[in-house]
């Protein structure tokens, strides 16, 4: 057996004669959780210790999965959450308010297509109440019931080290309109004010936490698709201010951030460039970026560290996993997409992860789950290609 994960000193591991691996969060649920956190959405009882026993099992099986498949740098999964971004609404106060509404700009010209993106048995489920009363924190129990669940599941198993996710706060001023704040600002501030208590959580008990950010990439083309670049470049610098701000506390060196473009299988033609917000992705604390590098529209966005330095102490979690297809990525192209980062920013500067998670919204289930545990294990050995190029022994 393992000798048990015990959380090292508070910092990111970092490769030193290989490259390791990761993927963003989220991870196929058992179908017996599926039914229960469909149940508590819709406000059917449920009872809360036999559906906390359920999650902790699940978290533990899907450690293991992780480990089997020759994974890293794990998580929880997001075992507990019915998405990376609308959790909150149980964790915090103020969100009483009508749901609310989005337009996609990349699929208001495809209505066939958008009736199936958000016919998507998990999205058309989501819950996204919007902000109607000073938010608080409402149950801080939750991230550390998380955290416990975690560190169980680690027990026995052997990984490099692991990770918790929470959403960011752009990403919850994304999806829950604010109808209490008199200004933008004064909004995401209270967001972040009332987040840290769960990013200290995470980070006080030694694990590496996430943020994700989709609100710097899907933002553009969801919530500011009427604003000019540069007036959308403000409200992105903004974010990045308020995100440091709840950061404040927590090293660097402990934090990695997500930047997505919306984990949905839609055109994507509409969205921002990479080379339109790394600058301002560059400003923000966590020292790790994660980004999806694998899909269609995003795949060529290597060549942009060509001429963009990558700045010293920052390192990239590319995706050379696609996230939305059942395709399994064959080792040798799943090196190549590491090598090419490596070659531009040093190999010591690279993780290798997945584009975004493979259960995004409870109930998702674009690929199929056995299919992502293939290519979690294609990731696995296409970074072992890569190291023997790169880290010759």
């Amino acid at each position: 057996m393992a000798d048990p994960f015990v959380p090292k000193a508070p910092a990111m591991k970092r490769s030193t004669d290989r490259f390791l691996t990761t993927h963003t969060g989220s991870l196929p649920r058992p179908d017996d959780l599926i039914r229960a956190m469909y149940a508590k959405e819709e406000g059917v009882p449920v009872a809360p210790d036999a559906l906390a026993r359920r999650i902790g099992d699940a978290v533990a099986e899907v450690v293991r999965k992780q480990s089997a498949a020759g994974v890293d740098i794990v998580d929880d999964g997001e075992m507990s959450k019915p998405s990376y971004a609308t959790y909150i609404k149980d964790r915090l106060s103020g969100f009483g308010g009508e749901g609310n509404t989005f337009v996609y700009q990349d699929l208001s010209g495809f209505p066939n297509l958008a009736r199936r993106v958000f016919g998507d048995p998990g999205r058309s489920r989501r819950k996204t109440p919007a902000c109607n009363a000073p938010i608080g924190v409402r149950d801080a129990q939750a991230a550390r019931s998380d955290v416990d669940h975690l560190r169980a599941a680690l027990a026995g198993v052997a990984v490099q080290d692991a990770f918790l996710t929470a959403a960011s706060p752009g990403v919850v001023s994304l999806f829950f309109r604010n109808d209490c704040y008199p200004s933008e600002e004064a909004y995401l501030y209270a967001i972040a004010d009332a987040m840290r208590v769960e990013y200290e959580t995470i980070t006080r008990a030694g694990f590496v936490l996430q943020v994700d950010c989709p609100d710097l990439g899907m933002g553009r083309h969801i919530q500011h698709a009427d604003l000019s670049l540069p007036e959308w470049r403000k409200k992105a610098q903004l974010h990045v201010e308020v995100l440091n701000h709840a950061l404040a506390n927590i090293p660097p060196e402990q934090l990695r951030m997500h930047l997505c473009w919306g984990n949905y299988e839609g055109p994507h033609h509409c969205d921002v460039a990479l080379a339109d917000v790394i600058d301002i992705v560059f400003s923000a604390r966590p020292s790790a970026i994660a980004l999806e590098a694998a899909n269609p529209r995003h795949a060529h966005e290597w060549q942009l560290f060509e001429t963009v330095k990558l700045p010293d102490g920052k390192l990239l979690i590319p995706g050379v996993i696609e996230s939305k297809s059942n395709f399994i990525e064959h080792p040798e192209l799943v090196a190549q997409r590491i090598g090419r980062y490596a070659n531009l920013v040093g190999r010591e500067n690279v993780i290798a992860g997945t584009d975004c998670g493979f259960g995004t919204w409870v109930g998702q289930a674009a690929v199929d789950p056995d299919v992502v545990w293939a290519k979690l294990a294609a990731l696995a050995e296409g970074a072992r290609i890569a190291t023997r190029e790169f880290w010759p022994h």
